[in-house]
């Protein structure tokens, strides 16, 4: 039964990091009793609203009460102190030592000046069968499953550290649907328990099966918070994604049917494509002269598609055939030579150097397929560079420009000439226009409809549906690590929200 009394109420948060506003003017409240979801796509402002909650970031502005009383959260420490703990997808546990040593750590019982064992051994049981969890405390924790590691996590937040606020950070990411379950049995007898609980997930099914309410940010702001039984999962997505049912009946078509392909051939070819834990298994085709569209919501599998195809991961299930060869080995250096190229989602992490010029970022990906015992000249690498920064609209005095002082739009733009240089048959963009102004949005995606037109193919992975239908010839569309539907060029944006909503 939840109860009306707010465990947490956090007003009017704000936080800005340079250049970028996080959050602006959020409200968000938990009562006891609840489990509520917290939800929006990449950049919505989720993890820095929860790290200004655990005390790992200061707001800028706004305050936050903690059982109606004012409080400042001055670290993760305090944040453990006044009764907020958070278990990651990731635990952060030892799995060398027990499970009971796990849980007791830095409050183990002694006798004698040394761990009293068998009191250790005998409170921890007792902690743990509060979950009703039947395991030997005695063996060591890295015997166990992730998702029994994640309830050890649990009982020591409420045992020792008696949490009264349990956060739960993409809990069921590496869960299968056995342990989900275990989980969720675990989150309702807390709930009933008078716990307040903040689930952050991106699998709409898991959110309506356990939530009772929801809050959806977007670009930092606060869209609304509901009750999950007033909210159908269509409005949901479409709150995420920044549209309503209304706009979405009004829009028109914007991208103009493109004229068909007569000389079409098969380019790739996955099928049964998986990886446990990962991606469930797919079929999926991309033939010549095609922009092949991927839609799907944040941890729906579109980046872990790109990275089986590339090569980053191994699939453990199914096949993959490129140009007519089915491929045994994977790793992106055999992709590039057959033609394989990959512009990433996090381009701070895994695409820009910041500390290379721009032609030495640009020449990466060109020089590793050509060895590095046939070193491409300074003269050569200029002649590319030069080419690419005329190409693409590069803004820069010079090739030699540290890259990490460019826009966002512009090291985008060095990421895409990296790839391009290496004359791919087949690029693969994820998220290639996020976090760039509107045009350079437009110069990218024309570029991708003008590589089609030249013969090259592209597998396009975007969170803005507008987009996707704008440059792509098919849509693929995937939900819960999946691929759930495959659409031609005409669909409407309305019909894909239904469908990665589950309704279709």
């Amino acid at each position: 039964m939840i109860d009306e009394k707010n465990i947490v109420k956090m007003l009017g948060i704000a936080k800005s990091f340079p250049g970028v506003v996080a959050l602006e003017d959020v409200d968000f409240s938990l009562r006891a009793g609840e489990i509520h979801a917290l939800m929006g796509e990449n950049g919505a402002g989720k993890s820095t609203l929860i790290k200004v909650l655990t005390g790992v970031e200061q707001p800028d502005t706004g305050t936050i009460e903690l059982d109606g009383k004012l409080v400042q959260v001055r670290s993760p420490q305090h944040s453990q102190e006044l009764g907020i703990s958070t278990v990651y997808q990731e635990v952060n546990l030892c799995t060398n030592l027990s499970v009971a040593e796990n849980i007791m750590l830095g409050h183990e019982p002694r006798r004698f000046g040394s761990i009293h064992w068998r009191k250790m051994n005998e409170l921890a049981r007792k902690a743990i069968n509060r979950l009703s969890i039947d395991v030997d405390v005695t063996q060591p924790l890295g015997n166990y499953s992730v998702a029994i590691q994640q309830m050890v996590a649990i009982t020591r937040a409420l045992e020792i550290l008696s949490a009264k606020v349990l956060i739960l950070d993409e809990p069921t990411s590496s869960l299968d649907i056995h342990e989900t379950n275990l989980l969720f049995d675990v989150m309702r007898k807390l709930k009933n328990e008078g716990l307040g609980i903040i689930f952050i997930t991106h699998f709409l099914d898991q959110v309506y099966q356990i939530v009772d309410r929801i809050t959806v940010l977007r670009n930092g702001k606060l869209v609304g918070t509901y009750d999950v039984s007033a909210l159908p999962r269509v409005e949901l997505v479409a709150k995420m994604l920044g549209r309503s049912l209304s706009e979405l009946d009004a829009m028109s078509k914007v991208r103009a049917q493109a004229e068909e392909q007569t000389n079409e051939q098969l380019l790739i070819e996955a099928k049964d494509l998986g990886l446990r834990d990962s991606l469930g298994p797919i079929d999926l085709e991309l033939n010549t002269n095609e922009v092949l569209g991927i839609a799907g919501l944040l941890g729906s599998g579109r980046t872990e598609m790109a990275g089986l195809i590339f090569g980053i991961d191994t699939p453990d299930n199914g096949s993959l055939t490129i140009s007519g060869e089915k491929v045994h080995k994977f790793s992106p250096l055999d992709s590039l030579k057959r033609g394989i190229a990959l512009c990433p989602e996090n381009r701070k992490a895994e695409g820009i150097i910041g500390d290379l010029t721009i032609r030495e970022n640009i020449i990466l990906a060109l020089q590793a397929r050509y060895g590095w015992f046939k070193f491409l000249s300074i003269q050569k690498q200029n002649e590319i560079a030069e080419e690419y920064i005329q190409l693409l609209g590069i803004v820069t005095p010079s090739p030699e420009q540290l890259v990490k002082n460019l826009s966002g739009g512009n090291q985008q733009k060095v990421i895409l000439a990296r790839w391009l240089a290496t004359n791919p048959k087949v690029l693969i963009l994820d998220e290639p226009t996020r976090g760039i102004d509107v045009g350079a949005k437009t110069e990218i995606q024309k570029l991708v409809m003008k590589l089609a037109e030249e013969g090259k193919s592209c597998i396009f992975i975007s969170s803005e549906l507008e987009e996707v239908l704008r440059v792509s010839d098919r849509v693929a569309v995937l939900r819960d690590r999946k691929k759930v539907a495959e659409y031609s060029s005409d669909v409407d944006e309305r019909t894909i929200i239904h469908t990665m909503a589950g309704e279709l």
